[in-house]
C-alpha cells in the first residue's frame, strides 16, 4: 500500500512540475495575443463585428410572449389616400375615437408643428382634452434639426423621439433623457411608459445601487458609457441604455410580422376595430406606409441568409416602451455590460485556454474537435449570458482563442523540428560511448538508444525505438523502471540504483543505472540513462554477504550466552529478583546518584514472619512458591525507578530512589506490608503471612552503604521483637 501512494506522490510531483514549468510560456503566449486582441478592440476594428454577433443573439433568442399592453395605430397608405400629411381634423377624429374606447396612454409619433389644412383649431382643443396624450418632437443635435412639438400640447406631454444610430446604421442604443441648456427633456417612449406605470403606483426614484441612475420599481436604469462593450468612443450624451429588445410572437396579431397588435387608422375610424383592443393600453400612433419612409434598422432586421429588413419608426417606439414597462412591472432583464476588468480578464482566460489546449492536444483531429467544442462552449456561455441581461465579449474571446491555438501549434511544430535535430546529434555522440546509454522522451518512449544498450538487451534499435519497457521485459522489471523513471521527472535531480533485467535470451542481469533529465533548446524534456553491468560484481558481494552473516550468527550466539550468565551472576535463580551482588552494586550507584543530585534514598530491610513454620509444615516446594508469591507482591508494590532484590532465605531489601521525605518510605512500607498479610492460597488451602521491616535514610542515618544496611536490619529485628508484621525505623 505505501509503494502504491509512493508512485501516485511521484507521478502527481511530476504533473505538477510539467504544469509549472509551462506557466511562463502558457502566460507568454496568452499574454501576447490578448495584448492584440484588446489593440484590436479598442481602436475599433472589431466593434461590427462585435454588434454583427449581438444581432444574432437578438435573433436566436427564444420568442417572448406577446406585450397586449400596446396597440399601433398604423398610418398606412390606405391612411394616406387624401393626401399627406394627414388634415388635422382627421388626427383629431381619430384621437376622440380612440379616447373613447378609454385607453391608458396615447402617443402620437407624428409631425405636428403647423396646422394642416383643416381643423387646426379642433386638434388643438382636442390635445387640451386629453392628458393622457403624448406628443413628439425633435431634438437638434449633429445629424438632425429641431422639430417643434405640436401645437396645444404643454411640455408636460412632449417627449423626444431622438433615436441613436450605430456605425452600421442600426438602433441598438435608446435615449430616456436630454439636456439642453440645462434644460432636462425626457424621450417619447420614456413619457409613455411613465404614464402607463402611473397608474401601477410606479414612480421614477433614484437607484440604490447609485443614485444617478434612474430606479423603476424593479429595474435599474443603468447609464451607458462611450466604450461599454464592444463600442469604442461612442456617442455616449444625454442619458442613455442599452436595449434589449423583447422579441414577442407575432402570430396571433398580424402577418406582416409585426410584433405588436398593429391596427390601420383607417378601421379606428371606421369603428370597425374592438374597443378590447384599445382600452387600458398604450396607443401609438404613426406611420407604417412605404412612401414616407420612417424606417430605421434594429437587430431583428439583420439576417445571415436574406437582406436586411428595416422597421417602422414606430414599432422602434413600441420596442422601447415594452422594454422599460416589462423592466419595471416584471423584472425583465436590462441589458447590462461587464466591467473592463472583468472583460479583460475574460478574453484572458480564453487566451490561455487556447493556448493550453494546443499544448495538450497535439494529435491534428483531436485538436480540431477541441476547439470546436471549445469555441462552441464560448458561444454558448455568451449566448446564455445574453439571455440573462449581459452582453459580454464574443468575438475577442474567439480570437484569443484561436490566436493562442495558431500561436502554440506553431511553437509545437519549431519544437518538433528541433526534437529532430536533438535526437540525430545526440546518436551520433552517444554511439560512441562504450557504456549502454538509453534516451526517454515525456512519454516514457525510447528516442534514441546507443550500439552498446542493443547489445546487452539483445533487441535492434528498429524495434526499440518509440517503444517501452513494458514492450520488451516481464512486467514486474517494467515496473521498477517506470518507478525510477517517474521520480527523475518528479525531482529533476539525478539518481543512480541497481536493478534486474531479462534480455532477449532469457538471461538474468543485474545493472547499475544512472538517471538524469536534460532539456534541449526548445525546451523538451529528455531522461538519459547510463548501463553499468554488475552482475559479477554483485556474486561476489553475495558470497561476502553469506560469509559476514555467518560470523555475525557465530558472535550472536556468544552474546546470548554471555548475557545468559551474566544473568545467572546477578539474579536470584527462585524469584527471579536481583540478588546480593546486584542489590550491593545497585545501593552503592543509588547513593553515589542522590549525593550528587542531593535527594534522600530509603533503604527497607525486610524479613518474612512465619515462613519457617510453613516451610517444615507445607514442605519446601510450598515454601518456594509462598517466595515467589511475596517476591510478586513485592514488585507490584513499587514504582519502577525503585529496586527489590532477595539476600537469601526470606529476606528481601528494597531501595526507594528517591523520596522527598520520610513519610513516604514508612508509607510504602505499610503498603508492602498490606500486600504481604493478603491469603496464598495453595491447592485449595489458605496460608498467611507477615513481614517485619527496617528502615534506614540516606543521608539522615549514615553516608555510607554498610553502615546503612546494617541500620536497617538492626531496625528490622528491633521490629520482630516489637511483635512483627511492623515497621521501624533506624
Amino acid at each position: 500500500m505505501s509503494k502504491q501512494l509512493d508512485k501516485h506522490f511521484i507521478k502527481l510531483m511530476r504533473g505538477l512540475k510539467q504544469c509549472l514549468s509551462r506557466v511562463p510560456r502558457d502566460l507568454t503566449t496568452a499574454s501576447l495575443i490578448v495584448l492584440c486582441v484588446l489593440m484590436l478592440r479598442y481602436v475599433g476594428l472589431l466593434q461590427p463585428l462585435e454588434l454583427a454577433a449581438l444581432d444574432q443573439f437578438f435573433r436566436l433568442r427564444p420568442y417572448e410572449q406577446p406585450d397586449n399592453r400596446i396597440t399601433i395605430v398604423a398610418v398606412d397608405e390606405a391612411s394616406l389616400r387624401n393626401g399627406f400629411p394627414i388634415p388635422d381634423s382627421i388626427i383629431a377624429e381619430l384621437l376622440k375615437k380612440l379616447q373613447a374606447n378609454q385607453p391608458r396612454a396615447i402617443g402620437l409619433d407624428i409631425y405636428r408643428d403647423l396646422p394642416s389644412k383643416d381643423g387646426n383649431k379642433i386638434l388643438i382643443n382636442t390635445y387640451k382634452s386629453m392628458p393622457n396624450l403624448i406628443g413628439t418632437q425633435l431634438l437638434a443635435n449633429n445629424q438632425s434639426p429641431h422639430v417643434p412639438p405640436p401645437q396645444g400640447l404643454n411640455s408636460e406631454q412632449v417627449g423626444f423621439n431622438n433615436l441613436l444610430y450605430d456605425i452600421d446604421g442600426k438602433v441598438r442604443r435608446s435615449l430616456l433623457y436630454w439636456h439642453i441648456n440645462n434644460i432636462p427633456y425626457e424621450s417619447f417612449a420614456l413619457k409613455l411608459a411613465l404614464l402607463y406605470l402611473k397608474s401601477e403606483q410606479v414612480f421614477p426614484t433614484k437607484a440604490a445601487i447609485d443614485p444617478k441612475y434612474l430606479q423603476l420599481k424593479k429595474a435599474a436604469f443603468i447609464r451607458f458609457q462611450e466604450n461599454d462593450g464592444a463600442y469604442v468612443r461612442a456617442d455616449a450624451r444625454g442619458y442613455q441604455i442599452l436595449s434589449n429588445f423583447p422579441k414577442p410572437s407575432c402570430h396571433n396579431f398580424s402577418k406582416d410580422s409585426c410584433p405588436f397588435r398593429k391596427v390601420s387608422m383607417v378601421d379606428v375610424l371606421a369603428n370597425k376595430v374592438p374597443k378590447s383592443w384599445i382600452q387600458d393600453r398604450i396607443i401609438l400612433i404613426g406611420s407604417t406606409a412605404p412612401s414616407i419612409q420612417d424606417f430605421v434598422f434594429i437587430p431583428y432586421s439583420s439576417d445571415l441568409i436574406k437582406g436586411a429588413k428595416p422597421v417602422p419608426g414606430i414599432e422602434v417606439q413600441a420596442y422601447f416602451v415594452s422594454q422599460l414597462i416589462s423592466a419595471a412591472l416584471e423584472g425583465r432583464p436590462l441589458l447590462q455590460v461587464w466591467s473592463k476588468f472583468w472583460e479583460c480578464l475574460w478574453i484572458f482566460l480564453w487566451s490561455y485556454l487556447g493556448a493550453v489546449t494546443a499544448w495538450r492536444i497535439r494529435h491534428a483531429v483531436s485538436s480540431i474537435v477541441a476547439i470546436f467544442i471549445a469555441c462552441s462552449l464560448l458561444f454558448v456561455v455568451a449566448y446564455l449570458t445574453f439571455l440573462s441581461g449581459w452582453w459580454i465579449p464574443l468575438i475577442p474571446s474567439l480570437l484569443a482563442f484561436t490566436g493562442s491555438v495558431i500561436w502554440i501549434t506553431n511553437y509545437l511544430a519549431h519544437i518538433q523540428e528541433e526534437l529532430k535535430r536533438s535526437k540525430e546529434f545526440l546518436q551520433q555522440v552517444i554511439d560512441t560511448i562504450a557504456d549502454p546509454i538509453f534516451v526517454k522522451n515525456e512519454k516514457h518512449q525510447w528516442v534514441v538508444l546507443n550500439e552498446a544498450y542493443c547489445r546487452l538487451i539483445g533487441y535492434p534499435d528498429s524495434l526499440l525505438i518509440e517503444k517501452s519497457e513494458f514492450d520488451f521485459f516481464p512486467k514486474h522489471e517494467a515496473e521498477v523502471f517506470r518507478e525510477q523513471d517517474e521520480l527523475v521527472f518528479a525531482t529533476q535531480k539525478p539518481q543512480e540504483n541497481e536493478e534486474e533485467f531479462t534480455d532477449a535470451f532469457g538471461q538474468t542481469h543485474l545493472i547499475a543505472t544512472k538517471r538524469s533529465l536534460h532539456k534541449d533548446a526548445a525546451g523538451n524534456f529528455f531522461l538519459v540513462g547510463v548501463i553499468r553491468d554488475i552482475t559479477q560484481r554483485k556474486l561476489m558481494e553475495e558470497e561476502l554477504k553469506r560469509t559476514a552473516a555467518e560470523l555475525f550468527r557465530s558472535n550472536n550466539e556468544l552474546k546470548l550466552k554471555e548475557d545468559h550468565l551474566r544473568y545467572l551472576a546477578y539474579h536470584d535463580s527462585l524469584t527471579g529478583l536481583p540478588n546480593r551482588k546486584y542489590f550491593a552494586e545497585q545501593l552503592y550507584e543509588s547513593i553515589n546518584w542522590a549525593k550528587e543530585k542531593n535527594l534522600l534514598l530509603g533503604l527497607l530491610f525486610i524479613d518474612l514472619d512465619g515462613f519457617k513454620q510453613v516451610n517444615d509444615t507445607l514442605g519446601h516446594e510450598m515454601g518456594d512458591r509462598l517466595l515467589l508469591v511475596v517476591a510478586q507482591r513485592l514488585s507490584n508494590s513499587l514504582r519502577t525507578s525503585d529496586i527489590v532484590a532477595r539476600l537469601g532465605g526470606d529476606e528481601f531489601t528494597v531501595i526507594l530512589r528517591p523520596i522527598p521525605d520520610v513519610q513516604v518510605a514508612a508509607k510504602v512500607a505499610e503498603k508492602i506490608l498490606l500486600n504481604i498479610t493478603e491469603p496464598i492460597v495453595f491447592n485449595g488451602s489458605s496460608t498467611k503471612v507477615s513481614a517485619s521491616i527496617g528502615i534506614s535514610i540516606y543521608p539522615n542515618d549514615s553516608l555510607d552503604t554498610d553502615t546503612l544496611l546494617k541500620q536497617a536490619d538492626a531496625a528490622m529485628y528491633r521490629a520482630k521483637h516489637l511483635g512483627k508484621n511492623r515497621i521501624e525505623f533506624a
